[in-house]
């Protein structure tokens, strides 16, 4: 199964990690540090022109999506409650 992240990107639901309001990036040392680790490592990827709404992790990658968390994660049990 697939989960939309926004613009022209879907990810497979297994390689999904974790989904984080944008504002956890400000609001932990924790979260700055793996960010500014990632961009190191160039697995960020920024989808669309719109603002950030939402981190999304996978097991490769980083990604800031314009779709609010709260809509990702009810995406996602639509999933597991379909599964």
């Amino acid at each position: 199964m697939y989960i939309h992240l926004g613009g022209e990107k879907n990810i497979r639901s297994s390689e999904l990690v974790a989904i984080f309001d944008i504002s956890i990036e400000k609001s932990s040392k924790i979260s700055k540090k793996f960010v500014s680790h990632a961009r190191q490592e160039k697995t960020i990827v920024n989808i669309g022109e719109e603002e950030a709404k939402s981190i999304v992790v996978t097991k490769d990658k980083v990604f800031y999506s314009p779709i609010s968390s709260a809509t990702l994660k009810k995406r996602v049990n639509i999933f597991y409650a379909n599964a």
